[in-house]
Parts: structure tokens; sequence; C-alpha cells
């Protein structure tokens, strides 16, 4: 098992910089997650601790060893890429086995020659063998495919193929796992069946994960750490609930979520020792145990942000928040089954909430929505960082 550290590095093609001063320490064990949109430069990165990158500067350790100039086959990594890339003539179980037979056994030939000629290496031969038989069936019973090892790929579906992928990097027993949008080519029901079954067996193996997507569900619910990059530059690295309770710029609040936190520019406004935030479309009191945060910035342009499920139908108000009535009229609805989206307007400004689906809120309805003013967010105007 092993750490990896990304120490200030770079990945330059020509003039475009894909990953920029990238700094990252994983540690040994850790299931963390690299998430962004396309073109931030994720995959590059686990391309590069991969080995079918060059790295344009810094350095990539894989426990204490620099790993820049050791050729792919021997940085004891094993990759799972989006496409399955499995050989379409082999059955699953030759499939699995193909990586090790070719590390660990000879042609057809020098058996032979070592059966007449050279018994002990036959018997290391023989030896080699049975290991990769273990390996395979341990993996396939880890992945319950036991019962597919004689099929083709073309027998499968698209689930039971990215199981044979990940097989076939689980028999390689290596120090960290890569994995790059493995389940992309899935339908919705399987990503949410597969991701679970990933988080297990990083549990059940006690190996280093990285994992790369740019869905975010997916790096909220498994992964033990996200680093959330953009542009090629790391936005923040944290655990999911400090990325969602604490975002550390408007990008990250952003982007972790669902639907995205909604954004207002507003003015903080001081009266009678209580700071305010003046969206135009509505006044809130902000909560007093943050306004000496906030006193720097009275009279000053700001970002208020909130997440739509911080917004509740005024008739179905849950107990013990911090409240703050706002008049919206209902442009869209969405029933989800256990919630449903409104999508409303205020004073010309659009934003959503997520609200109990008992709601009588219909498409052209005034109505009072509450905002949990304890759940709200306050980030500079310039740089975009949170304010606290």
């Amino acid at each position: 098992m092993a750490s990896v550290t990304y120490d200030h590095v770079t990945k330059r093609f020509g003039d475009v910089v894909a990953v920029n001063n990238m700094n990252l320490q994983i540690a040994d064990k850790e299931f963390l997650v690299l998430v962004g949109p396309s073109g931030c430069g994720k995959s590059t990165a686990l391309r590069m601790l991969a080995g079918l990158e060059e790295i344009s500067d810094g350095r990539i350790l894989i426990g204490d060893r620099v790993v820049n100039d050791v050729p792919p086959k021997d940085r004891d990594i094993a990759m799972v890429f989006q496409s399955y890339a499995l050989y379409p003539h082999m059955s699953v179980y030759d499939n699995m086995a193909f990586g090790l037979k070719l590390r660990l056994s000879p042609n057809i030939f020098q058996q032979l020659i070592w059966a007449i000629a050279d018994r002990p290496r036959y018997e290391k031969f023989k030896r080699d063998r049975a290991e990769i038989d273990r390996r395979v069936r341990e993996a396939a019973q880890i992945l319950g495919i036991e019962h597919l090892l004689d099929r083709k790929p073309r027998q499968l579906s698209g689930g039971q193929r990215q199981r044979v992928a990940v097989g076939r990097a689980i028999v390689r027993e290596p120090a960290v796992f890569l994995f790059d949008e493995p389940l992309s080519n899935l339908d919705a029901k399987l990503r949410v069946q597969t991701r679970a079954e990933i988080s297990k067996l990083h549990l059940r193996l006690g190996t280093t994960f990285i994992y790369v997507t740019h869905d975010q569900t997916e790096a909220m619910t498994m992964g033990t750490r996200i680093a959330v990059l953009k542009d090629g530059v790391v936005q923040q690295v944290d655990t999911p609930q400090n990325l969602y309770d604490r975002p550390g710029n408007v990008f990250v609040a952003g982007f972790i979520g669902s639907p995205s936190m909604n954004f207002f520019d507003a003015t903080l406004v001081g009266q009678d020792g209580q700071v305010w935030a003046d969206t135009g479309a509505f006044r809130v009191r902000l909560p007093d145990e943050k306004a000496p945060a906030y006193r720097d910035y009275l009279g000053k342009q700001v970002i208020f942000g909130i997440r739509p499920e911080d917004i509740h139908d005024a008739e179905y108000q849950p107990s013990g928040i911090q409240s703050a009535l706002v008049e919206a009229q209902v442009d869209v609805t969405e029933l989800m089954g256990s919630e449903v989206y409104l999508y409303l307007v205020a004073g010309g400004k659009s934003f959503i909430a997520r609200v109990d689906p008992r709601t009588r809120a219909r498409v052209g309805n005034r109505v009072g929505v509450v905002l949990d003013i304890g759940k709200t967010h306050l980030f500079d105007k310039d740089t975009e960082k949170a304010i606290r």
C-alpha cells in the first residue's frame, strides 16, 4: 500500500496549461476523488500519475519513490478506464488473467523447452499459473462474477463488463488503484449500484483509490476526501461534508450540490447592530453570530448564496430554523417524488427551492418561501472567496 504526493506538478500542452502547480497529498488507503468540469485537468493529473503523460514540472511520488521517470508497468498501479477495453475474442477469465500472464508466464514454446530441459523453471511456471488462477477466481468472487468467467465480452451487460475491467485491475494487487470516469457509460440506475460496489470494494481491499469524475454526486457519495479542480488549479480539498457546508469560494459552492447553490448580488447593510443582506429582490437579516466577520463589508457589494434545500415552503417550515420570509412567483415546478423543485422569481431574480412534496404551489402562484438564514453563505465580490 502507498501514499501519493503531487509536488508542484504542472502539465503543459504547448501554450495550454492543463494542470497548474498542483500540490496534493493522498494518504495510504484513502479514497480521494478528483472532481471538476470537463477540461479542468483531472484526467490529465491521473494520467501523469499512471505514467501515460509526461510531467512538465514538479514531482509525483508513490510512497517515498519519485516516479517521474519510472515506466508505467513499474509504478505498482492499476487503472480502470471509461472504456472497458476488453479483448472481444477472450473469455472473462482470460481478460482478467492476461496482464498477469504477460508478467509471470512465458510463451508456449518456452514452456515446452522448460518442460524438457529445465525442470525447476517449469515448476516455477506451474506455481505462477496456479497463483494467477487463485487471483482471478478471488477477484471474480469479490465482484460476484464467478458465473461469467467462461463468457465473452459480447455476452455481458455494460455493468458486467465494468466489473470485469475492475477485476482485471484487482488481480494485479497494486499499491494504488486509478479510476478515470469508469461509470460514464452506464445507465443511471446501474451507476448508483456500481458506485456502491466500488465503495465497498475500497473498504474490502484497504488500498489507495484515486477516482476521477465530473459528477459531483459520485464525488460526494464515494470519496473520503474530494479535490475540486477548475482550469487546472485545485480550488479546495476537504471531506465531502465540509465542502458542502463550508465551500471556500463561489466555484466550489456552485459545483458541489444538486441543484447548485443560488447566488444573488447583494449589499450588506448595518442596522441597530444587526447585519442585513439586500439583494434588491428581498432583504434578510444575517445570523448575529456571523455578524462580526461581515462588518468590514458593510456598505459593500457581496455575493449572497443559499442552497435550494435551505429554502422551504412557508406552510411546511421545519422547526428550529432561523427563518426569513420571501414572497416569490412560481415559474416552473418539478415533482421528484420525495420533494418538489420550485423555480421561483422574486424582483426579477430567479432561484430554485427544494420543498416538501405536500406543497400546494403551482405555476403562476404567488407563494411565501422561508430562507434558513443559518445556512446562508457570503462571498467577496472581487475574489469570490468565502467570507468567514
